[in-house]
C-alpha cells in the first residue's frame, strides 16, 4: 500500500512544480531571459552554418568516443562558474601566473575537450571567417554534448566575446564548488550567482553523464563509511577504489553512464550518489521534493535543465566591443605570434599597393 500512496503524491509534486514553472511546450523555451548582447540569432547572417558544422564534427566525435560528450559539458559548467562564460578556461598560462586550468578544481578536466573546442573553432573560423568566440562554441559544444548523448536538444543564446585574462587559482578555487560540498555550501553559493535550489538540482543532473575519479569521493568510503551510502552501492565502490589515493575512475550514473537521462536522480533516491554534493541534495528537505520530481518526470527534468543552462550560460558574459574573438582559444589575439604576424603581413601587403 505505502508504494501506491507514494507514487501519486510525486506526480502530484512534478505536476505543481511544472504548472509553476511555466514551461513551454515544445523545449523551445523563448521565455528565458535573454542577457543584452545576446540573441537566438546571433550568427544568422555572418555563420548562418555554424550550429551544423558544430553537429557535424561532434557527431563524428561521440560515434568515436561519447565519453568526450561529459567532458565538453563539464568545460562548459567550469568556464561559466569562475568569471562568467568567456572562455578563459581555455586560456594557457602566462607570464603573469597559472592558468585556470592549473587549479586544482580543473586538473581531471578531460585534454581532449580543449583539443575539440579548438578543432572546431578551425572549423567555424574557416567557413566564416574570425566572428564566432571561443566562449560560443564552448556553450554549443555542451549543447550538443547533451543532446546528442540522449537529452534535450534546446536553442542557445550567443553572442560571447571571449575574455582577456583567466581568472587566479585562489578565485578559481572559490568559485568551483567541490565534490565533497554539501546542499546548504551549494544554496549559498550559486545564489550568489542568481541561481536557486531549483537550478542547483536541475544542474547536477549533469552528472548523469561523466566519470570520477577516486580522490573525489573517497572520503565518503574512508576511514569510515558514509551513513548515507547504500551499503552495496559502497562495497562496489570499496572494489574500484580499495583505499585512500587510488588512481581509478568510476562512472557517475550507475543505470546508464553514457545517456543523458534522470537516472541520476533514481539514484540519489536508492542512495547511490557517487559525491557528497551529488546525495545531500536528497537528504537536504530544501531539495528532495526536487530530486523526486525529476527522478519521476524526466521530461520535467529536461525542461528545467535547459531553463537553469541557458540562466548558467549567461553568466557575467562579455558582449558587444568588450572582450575579443580569439583566432585561436587557448590565447589572447595580443599574445598570438601567429595573428600578429598575419596582420603585419597584410599591412607590409597594404603599404607595397601604394
Amino acid at each position: 500500500m505505502a508504494g501506491f500512496t507514494y507514487f501519486p503524491f510525486i506526480l502530484l509534486i512534478s505536476s505543481l512544480l511544472l504548472a509553476s514553472y511555466g514551461f513551454a511546450s515544445e523545449g523551445q523555451y523563448s521565455d528565458v531571459p535573454v542577457v543584452k548582447g545576446l540573441s537566438w540569432s546571433f550568427y544568422e547572417s555572418s555563420c548562418p552554418k555554424l550550429d551544423s558544422i558544430v553537429r557535424k564534427h561532434l557527431k563524428k566525435v561521440f560515434k568515436k568516443d561519447i565519453g568526450q560528450a561529459a567532458g565538453l559539458l563539464r568545460l562548459h559548467f567550469h568556464d561559466c562558474f569562475v568569471q562568467g562564460c568567456d572562455a578563459s578556461v581555455l586560456l594557457d598560462g602566462s607570464a603573469s601566473g597559472p592558468s585556470e586550468q592549473e587549479a586544482p578544481p580543473n586538473l581531471t578536466l578531460r585534454p581532449e575537450a580543449f583539443e575539440i573546442i579548438e578543432d572546431l573553432r578551425e572549423l567555424v573560423h574557416k567557413q566564416c571567417g574570425r566572428v564566432v568566440s571561443c566562449a560560443d562554441i564552448t556553450a554549443l559544444a555542451a549543447r550538443e554534448a547533451v543532446f546528442q548523448s540522449g537529452g534535450p536538444e534546446y536553442n542557445v543564446p550567443l553572442g560571447r566575446r571571449d575574455g582577456l585574462n583567466f581568472a587566479t587559482t585562489e578565485t578559481t578555487i572559490e568559485n568551483l564548488p567541490s565534490p565533497n560540498s554539501n546542499t546548504s555550501f551549494l544554496l549559498t553559493e550559486l545564489a550568489k550567482k542568481k541561481l536557486d535550489a531549483t537550478d542547483v538540482v536541475a544542474l547536477s543532473g549533469g552528472h548523469t553523464i561523466g566519470i570520477s575519479h577516486c580522490t573525489s569521493f573517497e572520503d565518503r568510503l574512508y576511514p569510515t563509511q558514509d551513513a548515507t551510502m547504500d551499503k552495496t552501492f559502497a562495497k562496489d565502490l570499496k572494489q574500484i577504489c580499495p583505499a585512500k589515493n587510488f588512481t581509478a575512475t568510476t562512472v557517475l550514473d550507475i543505470r546508464s553512464p553514457n545517456k543523458f537521462d534522470n537516472k541520476y536522480y533514481v539514484d540519489l533516491m536508492n542512495r547511490q550518489g557517487l559525491f557528497t554534493s551529488d546525495q545531500d541534495l536528497y537528504t537536504d528537505s530544501r531539495t528532495k521534493d526536487i530530486v523526486k520530481s525529476f527522478a519521476v518526470d524526466e521530461e520535467l527534468f529536461f525542461e528545467q535543465f535547459v531553463k537553469s543552462m541557458n540562466k548558467m550560460g549567461q553568466l557575467s558574459v562579455l558582449t558587444g566591443s568588450k572582450g575579443e574573438i580569439r583566432a585561436d582559444c587557448s590565447v589572447r589575439n595580443a599574445d598570438n605570434v601567429k595573428l600578429t604576424s598575419v596582420v603585419e603581413e597584410e599591412e607590409e601587403a597594404a603599404h607595397s599597393e601604394l
